[in-house]
């Protein structure tokens, strides 16, 4: 079994991803060769290693290997795909093929594992998280409860990255692997972190499970536990909850009606 290291990664991509090791015999000894122009992407150095004399350029094994558009333009792309344009309509706005834009998605989702590393490495002042989960039809149509096609997702509100994405079954083993890596941004956030769900109250059970604090007071009895000062959840509230029995909404009266 490779070994992890604290965020439950393997060590070996988290030391390759910091270090210009040779890709065919991992030697350190590396130095630059020479350099070379691109078509769109500017100049990139050409590497060699001193151990087996083989050359590779800096982009060798990477995600943007290969990739003859400019970034600056794919960038553009894939954000507008971000905001929920369609991939029809992003092929006639931007003038690429349907296949080319979804070779773009697929090569640089593998960049989410890099840069949740690389985010875990620094220390954040304030975050503000929106988790949300959806499900999908597939074939037979089934309940809910019962679709296999349920995704968890928790965005950052600023910057909409994606910290934590997952499928599966609606079952507590995906509500758990989520609110754990709340936790782990939580111990790297300077001052809060604010979670924003909808009525599934299993974020904030699980949360509280991971995260909970003892409150000691000196009174007699057991301490009450909370979250950490800094932690904040937010549950949506449900209207079908307000609905008398014959689903009618019940009026909502004002605490000091004027």
């Amino acid at each position: 079994m490779l070994p992890l290291n604290d965020v439950g990664l393997c060590q070996e991509k988290e030391d390759a991803l910091f270090k210009d090791n040779c890709p065919h015999c991992y030697s350190e000894k590396v130095k630059i060769h020479s350099h070379y122009q691109t078509k769109g992407n500017g100049e990139r150095k050409m590497f060699i290693c001193q151990e087996c004399s083989s050359c590779f350029a800096e982009t060798y094994g990477s995600v943007i290997a290969g990739l003859e558009t400019p970034l600056s333009e794919i960038v553009k792309v894939l954000k507008a795909r971000m905001e929920g344009i369609g991939l029809n309509a992003a092929a006639r706005v931007f003038g690429y093929a349907k296949t080319t834009i979804l070779n773009w998605e697929k090569k640089l989702s593998g960049l989410q594992e890099t840069l949740f590393l690389y985010a875990l490495v620094n220390e954040f002042v304030k975050l503000v998280i929106e988790g949300d989960e959806l499900y999908t039809k597939v074939g037979k149509n089934k309940e809910a409860s019962a679709s296999e096609g349920w995704t968890i997702v928790l965005m950052d509100r600023a910057s909409r990255f994606i910290w934590h994405l997952k499928c599966g079954r609606k079952e507590q083993k995906l509500f758990l692997e989520a609110m754990m890596t709340v936790a782990e941004l939580f111990e790297r956030s300077a001052e809060s972190l604010q979670l924003f769900t909808d009525g599934e109250k299993r974020y904030s059970q699980l949360l509280f499970n991971i995260c909970h604090e003892v409150l000691r007071t000196g009174k007699r009895g057991r301490p009450t536990k909370v979250l950490p000062k800094g932690l904040v959840v937010r549950l949506k509230n449900k209207s079908s909850k307000r609905r008398d029995s014959e689903g009618k909404l019940e009026k909502v009266e004002r605490v000091h009606p004027t």
